[in-house]
């Protein structure tokens, strides 16, 4: 009997913390955003590695481990690597890791990454006029929304080719109190949900791009790099000025202003779930002064993925 095979294998969640990394600089600002750099006094950030390809096939058939790099190896590696980089950004880790690996071993040929940060914004502490400023030394470590960086690479003759790659900012956890509504959908005998013309819409969501020329993401080059940051900002203040009339009325004008701000972008994505919260009462004498409690632990999910023609 004959069959054929798909197989990879790899290391998940290598947790790395570079201190003292180059700084980020040089990044164009924005309306929506403050952020044009970060000092990378901290820069931490959890990492897979997976690769492709039939040369590891004879572990699976034959257990001959004789190609196979150890997983163990793999996270060793992309620790020491973390120490050496020379970069500022995780787009730029990424692609250093993956051609060492490419380069070091004959049979990785094929390699994918993620890496994911691991956010430690700066304590506030008092300065010499008793303003509060960030900390040069201490952080605390964060479960607010985080910067991601994928790429896949392969080998081509005597060159190392990048197939594919995605950027993004995920986590976000956002309520907003008023200013969206959800009204005029399909009422039939199934329909429990009222009409809602304001609502206190709380969402979770991760947004995702892709660049038209995805050197400029994942090279040493920050001129046109999009911080994950900017992307951060600039959501967060569309969900604050727009009035919606659904998650999807709000993804789409959030993936408008990113595509404007930055033209170098080939698409953006976003996968958001509606985490609304339930009415269970409303003040007599200030109509304004509600209070909700959690739903029906099911929940709504939209996606939206936007192209340049």
């Amino acid at each position: 009997m004959a069959f054929s095979y798909e197989i990879s294998y790899g290391k998940q969640a290598v947790p790395i913390y570079r201190v003292y990394a180059k700084p980020l600089t040089g990044i164009s600002p924005i309306p929506e955003s403050r952020f044009t750099g970060r000092d990378n006094v901290l820069m931490a950030a959890e990492v897979d590695i997976t690769v492709h390809g039939d040369d590891f096939l004879p572990a699976y058939l034959e257990g001959d481990n004789s190609a196979v790099v150890a997983t163990d190896s793999m996270k060793n590696i992309i620790i020491q690597q973390a120490l050496s980089f020379e970069g500022a950004t995780l787009e730029h880790y990424l692609r250093t890791v993956g051609t060492m690996f490419i380069e070091r071993y004959d049979q990785i040929r094929d390699v994918s990454l993620e890496a994911r940060e691991l956010a430690f914004p700066a304590v506030q502490v008092p300065d010499e006029s008793g303003a509060f400023d960030d900390s040069d030394r201490l952080f605390f470590r964060s479960g607010a929304d985080y910067g991601v960086a994928r790429l896949h690479l392969r080998q081509n003759g005597d060159q190392i080719d990048m197939v594919g790659h995605e950027c993004g900012r995920a986590g976000f956890r956002l309520m907003k109190v008023t200013g969206s509504a959800f009204t005029r959908f399909v009422h039939d005998e199934h329909t429990t949900l009222p009409d809602r013309q304001d609502r206190p819409l709380f969402i979770y969501l991760d947004v995702f791009w892709q660049y038209a020329d995805a050197e400029q993401g994942f090279s040493p080059e920050t001129r046109q790099f999009v911080p994950s940051e900017q992307v951060a900002d600039l959501v967060s203040v569309v969900f604050h000025e727009f009035v919606s009339e659904s998650i999807q009325h709000l993804v789409h004008e959030m993936g408008l202003r990113v595509l404007e701000r930055f033209p170098q972008l080939a698409s953006v994505r976003f996968v958001a779930q509606n985490r609304t919260r339930d009415p269970f009462g409303t003040s007599d004498t200030h109509p304004q002064v509600k209070v909700y409690s959690d739903p029906f632990p099911a929940f709504g999910e939209i996606t939206l993925s936007m192209q340049r023609d």
